[in-house]
């Protein structure tokens, strides 16, 4: 069984379930970026970004490093496996209620 109340998988997916900080992440996945640069492409202030990027750090799903005033960002694939996993297990789960499903369908069966 999964453990559903893992703090670091509740602070995941809190912070991947505004959009916003998705489209940061996928901006992050091309490559470390400045958080200038991140904020262009968002219709948003650039202290609402920072707000965004805190979340995404405190969930560990983003790294800062400060070179005097420039801070790039970078994403860090590896804070997602425990979401992974969690989806993974609920996967398997889904897969053998649709492999069921066929099996009866080929069977000529009426559900």
């Amino acid at each position: 069984m999964v453990n559903n109340s893992v703090p670091d998988l509740d602070a995941v997916f809190r912070a991947l379930a505004d959009p916003t900080r998705r489209g940061i992440v996928a901006a992050l996945n091309t490559g470390p970026m400045t958080v200038g640069a991140l904020a262009r492409p968002f219709d948003i202030s650039l202290p609402a970004v920072s707000k965004h990027l805190k979340v995404l750090e405190r969930a560990g799903l983003v790294t800062r490093e400060v070179h005097g005033r420039e801070h790039r960002l970078r994403f860090e694939p590896q804070s997602l496996t425990a979401a992974r996993d969690w989806l993974s297990y609920y996967s398997g789960l889904w897969q053998a209620q649709l492999d069921a499903i066929d099996a009866l369908l080929d069977d000529g069966e009426e559900i």
